[in-house]
């Protein structure tokens, strides 16, 4: 466990503590020239926000509010991050996932274009010759970094990066720039198929553990942050000190045609408790691990309750009724399915700190009528680790993708359970999702779920600290 205090103003504000936005924009680069990089990138280093700005910032937001003030306030926040294409180009070593000895097998060296069969992507080709079916702007290694600059609104946002690429000149090129924005009204934090998003996030101990909403026990920063002291790791090298590995999916999602689906599959003749049980929560952001037949809002809207549950118990019965394990808050987060038979430790390695926005417009008339996507949306995920092994690659590819989990892998003395793919997110190519479990009075029952995220990017990157991006970015030590 570490120790030694947070340096708040070396670690990028997005880890830990999120950079407040309504929109964010994503501006992923080539690096042309590595001399004029270094140099750009030491102009540019003074306007990226640090945890302890995005704390100031999170703090200014909340008084304002406390004062009955309903206006916003502008600012920004500019982050940086960068493949291992793009520190390889710049000469950088010493970036690696842990443990992973192969660099073949590592998702950070081999980056995500090599990884997307393996976390379940669709595309054409064997073996290491697959290509996916992504927008071609996300092609191997294609991509050497991406900054995003999050805040009060487009005005704003837009002059950040307009400064910031002036600063950047000709030292890169522009491969794909991705904006994206809280849904409006009352809809705002929820995703675009409708439910409340972000409640989950882990605590850190020492960090944000005091007064805590309840939920799962806080993790310790090493499991987000890179680079950490500890008996084992005295001395990490200074590239990894307070970095983070963030792992980042352009997520298509199938509103009209996910909608349609649950209105032809209804529970009882409710459409909105299959969505709650492929989901594990109601759009309200209510769990249904704790009102399991009907969405209560006022849970939903309390930091108090909405992630108070734990699915205690109910691996070991077996029936599935409060909660499927397919659902995809429980394939991502088991909970006691894990604490409760020895396994925290296995558990707490797995945690993610999630930072995504949502893209595109509001569903049409037209769509809804017709019961098909015209439009492009979805959700820019973007999610932080100090393991991509531990995190983002084993939750999508071990958890979601796996229909055998939950199994007699965590428990041999159980019930075997074959739930199938995570309902939302698991990703088995294009084919179709068989899942059992949605229907609390048929827990063996099956229902064939189409796809209805489609990942069309991604990559995976490493986020510098301050001193990092300093003294061995800009200037190789």
């Amino acid at each position: 466990m570490s120790t030694t205090p947070l340096d708040l103003n070396n670690i990028q504000g997005d880890i830990l503590v999120g950079i407040p936005k309504k929109t964010q924009t994503y501006f992923f680069f080539a690096i042309q020239d590595t001399t004029l990089f270094r140099t750009a990138l030491l102009a540019l280093i003074p306007f990226i926000k640090t945890a302890a700005q995005a704390q100031a910032d999170q703090k200014s937001i909340a008084d304002h509010k406390l004062k009955g003030l309903t206006t916003l306030i502008p600012m920004t926040g500019t982050q940086i991050a960068f493949s291992n294409a793009g520190l390889t180009k710049l000469g950088i070593t010493g970036v690696a996932t842990p443990g992973v000895a192969d660099p073949n097998s590592d998702p950070f060296l081999e980056g995500q274009f090599k990884d997307s069969k393996n976390i379940g992507d669709a595309g054409t080709g064997p073996g290491r010759d697959f290509v996916p079916a992504w927008d071609p702007a996300f092609g191997n290694a294609n991509i050497h970094g991406v900054i995003f600059i999050g805040g009060s609104d487009h005005l704003t946002v837009d002059a950040e990066l307009a400064k910031t690429k002036l600063i950047l000149g000709l030292s890169v090129k522009e491969v794909i720039q991705i904006r994206g924005d809280t849904r409006p009204k009352d809809q705002s934090g929820h995703e675009h198929f409708g439910f409340l998003d972000g409640i989950s996030n882990p605590t850190i101990i020492g960090f944000n553990d005091k007064n805590a909403p309840p939920g799962p026990k806080p993790v310790d920063r090493s499991v987000l942050l890179t680079g950490q002291p500890s008996t084992s790791n005295p001395g990490p090298a200074p590239v990894l000190v307070d970095g983070s590995f963030l792992a980042f999916r352009y997520l298509f999602q199938l509103v009209p045609e996910f909608n349609q689906f649950l209105k032809q599959n209804p529970i009882n003749g409710d459409s909105e408790l299959l969505g709650a049980r492929m989901v594990g929560r109601w759009k309200s952001g209510a769990p249904i691990d704790v009102t399991p037949t009907q969405d209560n809002p006022d849970i939903g809207k309390d930091p108090q309750r909405n992630n108070n549950f734990f699915y205690s118990g109910e691996l070991a019965k077996g029936d599935q009724t409060r909660c499927p394990y397919s659902a995809h808050t429980r394939k991502t987060n088991p909970r006691a399915d894990f604490t409760e038979h020895g396994l925290a430790d296995q558990l707490n390695q797995r945690r993610i700190m999630r930072r995504g926005i949502q893209f595109g417009p509001e569903v049409t008339t037209e769509e809804a009528n017709n019961n098909r996507s015209i439009n492009g949306r979805g959700l820019l995920f973007v999610c932080y680790q100090s393991d991509l092994t531990k995190g983002f690659q084993f939750i999508q590819k071990t958890w979601a993708n796996n229909p055998g989990f939950l199994n007699t892998a965590v428990d041999s003395n159980l019930k075997p359970i074959q739930p199938g793919l995570d309902s939302i997110i698991g990703q088995n190519a294009d084919q179709a999702r068989g899942v059992v479990g949605t229907d609390p009075a048929n827990p063996d029952g099956s229902l064939t779920i189409p796809r209805f995220i489609v990942p069309q990017g991604g990559e995976y990157f490493f986020s510098p600290s301050i001193s990092a991006l300093k003294n061995v970015i800009a200037h190789i030590l």
